[in-house]
């Protein structure tokens, strides 16, 4: 069935589609001026990645305002961003134009949300505060510092029931009802062994115990979806190793960006939310030649049932994403399959 169009540009509402795929947990549910949208789970949450533009940028693309005016009508219980907030990673900006930047953030992205009492998580991104060492330092230590400066200010005003606040913002976990979300950093392609043996020690600890769901976020992803990023660096070394930590402690999904392509996956017994570039430079999918574009996505958790409905909406053509328009797999440069999340009947 061909999507619903959003028919304002910057519609409060998000059109959904009718899939008939259950474990997508896409339907007609009609909302308000005639909109799709997806059936509200126990808990809501939005999601969304790479919103920087060029380097030094202190502002965002129309696809950006238009996402964030979208969010406060669906009314998500959590906004989770999977980091690139501003353009750093670039020798030579100056602390006071990574100041701008992400004075820039605060006036266009998390100002709105919360001046609407929405609930906001951020991981940080290699254009953010890249984790990369030379020399046995930070190669990019100023973004490092001002990306603390400026979460450090905020943190007792994002709304966010913390359970773990020492390594924040960089690494950190949350709470939120019957969900328990980690952030790590990944903000570049090693995980440190110190924050890992964190992880592990949280997610068997009664705060995650008790949580009935879990999620895991970070920059980097564990495989590979979008072209350009094929390749060391660009995604997190030892993927397997991190991929039985997070099973291991019953995590049910994964979300990362910075491939700048939505690809919904299952590797294992984990799902992945491989988020899509909410800003400049979407890419196409490994493989596969149709035009890019940004998106925003929203996951419904609807607990008690134990299960999970994910829609996405393709920002520059204002349509939701149909899920049996992605390939059914991907293949990286060496060899692996990657499955598309299934759809189910």
């Amino acid at each position: 069935m061909t999507p619903a169009p959003l028919r304002r540009r910057d519609v409060l509402g998000l059109a959904g589609i009718a899939a008939g795929a259950a474990g997508w947990g896409i339907s007609r549910a009609r909302a308000a001026e005639g909109f799709t949208a997806p059936p509200r789970g126990d808990l809501r949450l939005v999601l969304f990645s790479d919103l920087n533009g060029p380097y030094g940028s202190t502002g965002y693309i129309p696809e950006v305002h238009r996402g964030i005016g979208m969010i406060p009508s669906l009314q998500p219980d959590l906004v989770l961003c999977g980091g690139d907030m501003v353009a750093g990673q670039k020798p030579g900006l100056g602390r006071g134009r990574l100041a701008a930047m992400w004075a820039g953030f605060e006036r266009d992205v998390l100002s709105p949300l919360r001046r609407r009492g929405l609930a906001f998580a951020p991981a940080m991104g290699n254009h953010d505060a890249s984790s990369a060492r030379s020399g046995g330092r930070f190669s990019f230590a100023d973004d490092r510092a001002e990306a603390g400066r400026f979460w450090g200010a905020r943190r007792g005003a994002l709304g966010l029931e913390f359970v773990d606040t020492a390594g924040f913002p960089f690494h950190y976990a949350v709470r939120k009802g019957d969900l328990l979300v980690l952030v790590w950093d990944a903000s570049s392609a090693t995980v440190p062994p110190e924050q890992l043996a964190w992880a592990e020690r949280l997610l068997s600890g009664p705060a995650a115990r008790s949580a009935r769901r879990r999620l895991v976020m970070g920059h980097l992803p564990l495989r590979a979806v979008g072209v350009g990023r094929d390749r060391p660096g660009e995604v997190l070394e030892g993927a397997d190793a991190l991929r039985a930590l997070m099973e291991r402690h019953g995590v049910e999904a994964y979300i990362s960006g910075h491939h700048h392509a939505w690809y919904p996956a299952r590797l294992g017994g984990l799902t992945l939310y491989q988020l899509g570039a909410l800003g400049s430079g979407p890419r196409r999918l490994l493989g596969q030649s149709s035009a890019p574009f940004q998106t925003l996505t929203v996951l419904d958790l609807f607990v008690a049932e134990g299960r999970s409905s994910v829609t996405t909406v393709n920002l520059r053509q204002g349509r939701t994403v149909d899920p049996r328009s992605l390939p059914a797999s991907l293949v990286d440069r060496q060899g692996r399959v990657l499955q598309r999340m299934p759809l189910t009947a």
